[in-house]
């Protein structure tokens, strides 16, 4: 078909060629309606109704905070809240209620709680399409620079200048948040985490 017969199909009223989808792994661009978008990107229904409750929460938010924060800090903020709970209960019944060595069940819990966010935060925040492998080494490698320098160096490290270890477990929380979005939103699932293997 040549130019000028798809330029007359379209002035007749004929529907236009469907949008190109977003690449694998961008997040959803705020206040964008991603009803038709499941079908063509692969993204559940639940998939899609998160990102639209992210994008509606990071419309309202005061101060001009709407301006400059991306939706899917909204949903990283609210999937790490979650998985923070599930650690705790996982400790709570491992040390707890079944005895286990404290260290045992830290651990455990600690790497559950960061397997659950990896799942979670692939298929219902960054909505990423591009294959695992390549994003668990890559998020394997985040999580223990985590793990090394923030946890133990910031953490540790305010502790022993003097810092109330409350603090510096919060501190090193705040720190911990901020590194894991930003690593997880442009490397594990950013270009290069989406790049074929």
């Amino acid at each position: 078909m040549t130019t000028t017969h798809r330029r007359r199909r379209r002035r007749r009223g004929a529907p236009r060629a469907r949008t190109e989808a977003p690449a694998p792994g961008a997040p959803a661009q705020p206040g964008v309606s991603a009803g038709d978008g499941g079908a063509e990107t692969g993204d559940s229904g639940i998939a899609l109704r998160f990102a639209r409750m992210c994008a509606t929460v990071a419309a309202v938010l005061p101060f001009g905070l709407s301006r400059v924060v991306d939706p899917t800090f909204i949903g990283f903020a609210l999937i790490n809240g979650f998985t923070f709970g599930v650690d705790l209960l996982l400790l709570t019944a491992m040390h707890g209620w079944l005895g286990w060595p404290i260290e045992v069940s830290i651990a455990l819990g600690y790497a559950a709680a960061f397997g659950l966010g990896f799942v979670l935060n692939r298929t219902l925040n960054f909505r990423s399409h591009a294959p695992a492998g390549r994003q668990v080494l890559l998020y394997v490698l985040v999580v223990a620079i985590n793990f090394g320098v923030i946890l133990l160096g910031v953490g540790a490290g305010l502790a022993a200048v003097g810092v109330e270890y409350h603090l510096a477990r919060i501190a090193a929380g705040v720190c911990e948040g901020i590194f894991m979005y930003c690593a997880m939103r442009w490397v594990v699932f950013g270009r290069r985490g989406n790049a074929p293997a």
